[in-house]
């Protein structure tokens, strides 16, 4: 019996050890042994102290006065009437002696020229009576305004300096998303903050600016940052800071710089001409949606769908039609509509480009003599899609001659009423006029019903329309 017990007891030991180190009993399997664990990745932070050092010298401060004229804040908006009547005061002579208010504003620069050549935004600058510059040195100079840009909010100013240090011009085309950059300006009035992050996105279009693919990132700007560079780590200006989303006023983490190229190209003009010129294709372009890629035969969108083209604009004498795809303008791909009117912008007047477009499925290149854009702002993509039948869901009239020639059409019909089906699917509307579908125009509400009859179901087909004077396309799909 003691010696089963031994026996016993030497098992439960053994299967005590099993249990904690799970070798017991394999039954000829092999033992296994733990994965071994991947070395921690470790992520060393650069040092920006050097970077900031070398940096500074060339950024400056920009303090700007505004001088109103108001009236004293005891008469402001009271009627001439109740002045007459109650003060027994002509408001004339209130008119003539306007009391004067300075409205003092800061922002940031930058020198890019030895000679006193300084960058900076625009709305920095905006309405000043006088400019004064402070250097890191804590110099100040009365700055001259040479030339601003409102479309893309650039500005350079003039001081009357030499031999000062000038900041080193990079290229915003070599960022790539995820890279470190570096801001330097005065947030809030405090001289030469620097603040870091990294590139987050580029070539963001944002609303009511068409001519600058900003530089999207996560570096802290505030008021008073405007106009200060956004530096790369080789030291070098890729961007002026620009626009922040905020509902608050302050930095929420988007910030919006200016890529550096759209500036100087500005900055240069500004010296050489004395104002911008702006290239103009002549073109209402709209995003190609995954509907629109699929109703042209696409793969998947990409390009700028060409939805008006000017008359005897560069385009029109190029042949570029609408319905034309553009997806190559000057050697440059173009993957989102928002792509081409930098291009188009920073093209010199006069030069001949290459522009290549999808028609009807098929690649063709065409040379395109840029013009300069005028005052005048171009087109503005708009409407939706089509009309006719009792299979299409819409009721159509056919246009007046004196319609037509308001708007410079040869044919289409108008959208009486929308009753449902494709048309309503495709987002018709009544007053909108379809011009074509397919590419085949339209010209009578029997041909509309004709062509409808013969279109595939399931199938999208591109269908242009005219709403509210703007021209676009929608894919219909029966």
């Amino acid at each position: 019996m003691a010696g089963y017990w031994l026996k016993g007891a030497a098992l439960a030991a053994a299967l005590l050890v099993s249990s904690q180190s799970q070798a017991f009993f394999d039954f000829g399997k092999p033992k296994s042994t733990p994965a071994a664990q991947p070395a921690s990745v470790q992520v060393k932070l650069p040092d920006f102290s050097q970077l900031a050092e070398q940096t500074e010298k060339w950024v400056v401060n920009i303090s700007t006065t505004k001088h109103l004229k108001t009236l004293p804040p005891q008469f402001q908006g009271v009627p001439p009437e109740i002045l007459r009547f109650f003060f027994g005061i002509d408001p004339r002579q209130l008119q003539q002696a306007p009391r004067q208010e300075e409205v003092h504003s800061l922002g940031s620069g930058f020198i890019i020229r030895s000679d006193g050549y300084i960058l900076t935004n625009n709305h920095v600058i905006d309405g000043a009576d006088d400019i004064i510059v402070r250097m890191s040195d804590r110099r100040e100079f009365k700055a001259k305004l040479v030339g601003r840009d409102k479309a893309t909010d650039v500005a350079l100013l003039k001081i009357d300096a030499k031999g000062l240090p000038a900041a080193k011009i990079g290229s915003s085309r070599q960022l790539k998303v995820g890279q470190w950059v570096l801001a330097i300006g005065q947030p809030f009035g405090l001289d030469y903050t620097v603040t870091h992050g990294i590139v987050s996105a580029k070539g963001r279009s944002l609303p009511d600016e068409n001519y600058v693919p900003f530089i999207q990132t996560d570096v802290p700007i505030n008021p008073g940052n405007s106009g200060g560079p956004l530096i790369n780590m080789r030291g070098e200006v890729v961007g002026i800071n620009s626009q922040i989303f905020s509902k608050s006023g302050g930095y929420m983490g988007l910030s919006f710089s200016i890529p550096i190229e759209v500036a100087m190209n500005v900055a240069n003009q500004l010296m050489t001409k004395g104002k911008v010129e702006r290239g103009f294709l002549g073109v209402t372009i709209q995003e190609v949606n995954a509907d629109l890629a699929a109703a042209f035969g696409m793969k998947r969108p990409y390009g700028a769908l060409v939805a008006e083209v000017g008359k005897n604009s560069p385009a029109a004498k190029a042949g570029i039609e609408p319905g034309d795809i553009i997806i190559e303008y000057d050697g440059q791909r173009i993957e989102k509509s928002s792509d081409l009117p930098p291009l188009v912008g920073m093209t010199p007047v006069g030069k001949q480009v290459k522009v290549v477009v999808l028609r009807k499925g098929k690649r063709k290149t065409l040379t395109v003599k840029i013009a300069a854009k005028s005052g005048t702002a171009e087109a503005a993509a708009s409407a939706e899609q089509p009309a006719a039948a009792s299979d299409f869901g819409a009721v159509v009239e056919p246009l007046s001659e004196k319609e037509k020639a308001a708007l410079h059409l040869r044919y289409g019909v108008k959208v009486v009423q929308v009753t449902g089906g494709p048309a309503a699917k495709a987002g018709l509307q009544p007053g909108d006029i379809i011009v074509s579908i397919a590419f085949r125009p339209i010209h009578s509400p029997a041909e509309l019903e004709k062509l409808i009859g013969k279109l595939r179901k399931g199938v999208k087909y591109p269908m242009r329309i005219i709403r509210r004077g703007g021209s676009f396309f929608l894919p219909l799909v029966l």
